[in-house]
C-alpha cells in the first residue's frame, strides 16, 4: 500500500447543497481512499445554522412538478448515470475501498431506483370505494389520494452502498413531490454529491433535495429534532437506529437497521450450487450488506462437503486493489472494521472454531476468510459481523434449523437450498425475518419491491420505491354523492 495523505488525482472538493447554493466552510472534513490512504476529497462540516436553513427551506417550498416533470427528471437522470458508469463507479471505489465490479453493478442500481421511481410517479396511486355496501349505506363514493408531506423529510445514509442507499431515499421524495435534506455518511459522502448534482441537471428543483455533511456529534440531533422535519429515514446500525426513534418524538420514522442473514442449506440441497450461493453472498460488497450471508446454516449430513466446496471456492475469490479490474473484492470500509473482523475470528478459533481459509489483514484490506465449527453463542455470529466471513453451523433437523435461524436479535432476510416444498413452506411461515429467498443469497430483490426486516431489524416499515412512496405520503379522502 502506499504511503498515506497523497492526494489522489481524482480528489475532488465538495461543498454543501443548500437552497440552490454551493457552501463552502473552513471546517472540513477529510475523506481517504481505505486502500491506498490517497486524500480522495473534502468535504464541509456544517455548522447546526446551516442545517436550520436547509430545513427551513425544505418545508417552505411546495413543489408543483406534474407527475410527468416528476418522471421526466427521474427518467433522464437514470440515463445521465447510465452514461456516466465509469466516471460514477470510480468515484464508489475510490471513497469506499469497493472494488470496481461492486461499483459498477451499484451504479446499475441506481439507474434502476431512478427509473421505478418513475414508472410510479405516473401512477394515479388513489383508490375508489362505493359506498351502498350494507343495509344503511349511501349513494356516495369515498376516493382516496397520496399528498406529500406537509413538512420535510431528514434522510440518514450509511457507508455500505455509498450512492444506492442515498438513491433508495432521494428517488421516492422525488416522486411523491416531497423536499428531503440528506446528511450521507462522513465515511462516503462525495456519492451523494455526485447523485444530487446528477438530479439537478436533469431539472429537479434544488429545495427538493438540498445535501449536509458534517461531525455527527454535532448536527445528528438536529437532523431528528429540527421543528421543520416531519419525517426521518435512516438506514444504519441498531445503537443509532434506536437512539433516533428514542428522539424523534411525534414524527414518523422509517429504520432500516442490521441483519444477521443465514443461508440455510438442507440434505437434498444441489451442493455445488448452493455453495456458489454462499460465497457470492458472503463476499460481495466486502460482506458489507445488511442482508449478506452472516451465518451458513448447514445440515451436518451434507456439512462436510458443503464446507469443502465453501473453502475452495473462497481461495479462489480474488481481492486486493479494487482499482484493479481483476479483483472480486477490494477492501472493508476502514482499518479499524478490519480489526474488528480478525479479533472475532481469532476469538471464535480460540472458542473451538476452526479456521479453513483467511482472516489475514493488511491496514483495512481484510481477506475472505471461512471458518468452521461455530458455535450459535460465539460473537461473530450472535452479532452481527459486518464483512467477508462465512461462519459454518451445522443442524439435524428443519426444526433445530429454524430455531437457530430464529435466535438472533435480528429478522432481515434469508436465503433457502432445498427443493422440498413442505420445507419451503416451513421456512416461509416460520422464518421470524422480513424476506425467504429460496435458491437465492438472502439480499436478492429488485429495487422496486418491499424490502425491511423486524425485531432489531427495523420497524417492520419496508424500503423499495412502491413500499417507500407509501410511507412518504399522507393519505387524503373526500366523498361525494355517487348515483341516483
Amino acid at each position: 500500500m502506499n504511503a498515506p495523505h497523497k492526494l489522489h488525482p481524482e480528489f475532488r472538493a465538495e461543498a454543501l447543497r443548500i437552497g440552490g447554493e454551493k457552501v463552502t466552510r473552513e471546517r472540513i472534513i477529510e475523506v481517504f481512499n481505505p486502500y491506498s490512504g490517497d486524500l480522495v476529497g473534502t468535504v464541509p462540516k456544517a455548522s447546526l445554522d446551516d442545517v436550520r436553513r436547509a430545513f427551513s427551506i425544505a418545508k417552505q417550498y411546495r413543489s408543483t412538478l406534474t407527475r410527468f416533470e416528476r418522471a421526466n427528471i427521474l427518467d433522464k437522470a437514470a440515463a445521465l448515470l447510465r452514461a456516466r458508469t465509469a466516471e460514477a463507479a470510480a468515484i464508489i471505489t475510490m471513497e469506499s475501498g469497493l472494488c470496481k465490479k461492486d461499483a459498477v453493478y451499484e451504479i446499475g442500481r441506481v439507474a434502476d431506483v431512478l427509473g421505478f421511481a418513475a414508472g410510479e410517479a405516473l401512477k394515479d396511486d388513489g383508490q375508489a370505494f362505493s359506498c351502498d355496501l350494507t343495509p344503511h349505506g349511501k349513494k356516495r363514493r369515498v376516493v382516496t389520494q397520496r399528498e406529500p408531506l406537509l413538512g420535510a423529510i431528514s434522510a440518514i445514509t450509511p457507508f455500505n452502498h455509498p450512492m444506492n442507499q442515498v438513491a433508495h431515499k432521494v428517488a421516492p421524495s422525488i416522486a411523491t413531490n416531497n423536499r428531503m435534506v440528506l446528511k450521507p455518511s462522513e465515511k462516503v459522502p462525495l456519492s451523494a454529491y455526485y447523485l444530487a448534482d446528477t438530479l439537478y441537471e436533469a431539472g429537479l428543483p434544488p429545495e427538493m433535495l438540498q445535501v449536509i455533511t458534517g461531525d455527527p456529534m454535532e448536527i445528528a440531533d438536529e437532523m431528528i429534532t429540527n421543528e421543520n422535519i416531519d419525517m426521518i429515514t435512516f438506514t444504519g446500525g441498531v445503537s443509532i437506529g434506536k437512539y433516533i426513534a428514542s428522539k424523534a418524538g411525534y414524527r414518523r420514522i422509517v429504520l432500516e437497521l442490521g441483519g444477521n442473514d443465514p443461508l440455510i442449506v438442507m440434505e437434498d440441497a444441489d451442493l455445488d450450487r448452493a455453495s456458489d450461493l454462499a460465497v457470492q453472498g458472503s463476499y460481495k460488497n466486502s460482506g458489507q450488506r445488511c442482508t449478506a450471508v452472516k451465518r451458513m446454516l448447514v445440515h451436518r449430513d451434507i456439512a462436510a462437503q458443503f464446507t469443502e466446496l465453501v473453502a475452495e471456492k473462497t481461495r479462489l475469490w480474488k481481492y486486493g486493489d479494487p482499482a484493479d479490474d481483476g479483483n472480486d473484492m477490494g477492501t472493508v470500509i476502514d482499518e479499524a472494521a478490519a480489526r474488528l473482523f480478525e479479533a472475532r475470528v481469532n476469538e471464535a478459533v480460540a472458542q473451538g472454531a476452526r479456521l479453513l481459509v483467511g482472516n489475514k489483514r493488511e491496514g483495512a484490506l481484510y481477506s475472505p476468510t471461512v471458518i468452521d465449527r461455530v458455535d450459535p453463542k460465539m460473537t461473530v455470529v450472535r452479532e452481527e459481523t459486518f464483512g467477508p466471513v462465512s461462519p459454518i453451523l451445522t443442524f439435524g433437523s428443519i426444526d433445530e434449523a429454524i430455531a437457530m435461524s430464529n435466535g438472533t436479535a435480528f429478522g432481515l432476510s434469508s436465503g433457502v437450498c432445498t427443493n422440498r416444498l413442505d420445507y419451503v413452506t416451513r421456512f416461509t411461515n416460520e422464518l421470524q425475518v422480513g424476506t425467504v429467498n429460496v435458491w437465492e443469497v438472502p439480499g436478492y430483490r429488485i429495487e422496486l419491491t418491499p424490502f425491511g426486516g423486524i425485531k432489531d431489524s427495523g420497524l417492520g416499515y419496508k424500503e423499495g420505491v412502491q413500499e417507500a412512496m407509501k410511507s412518504f405520503t399522507n393519505t387524503k379522502t373526500f366523498t361525494l354523492p355517487w348515483g341516483i
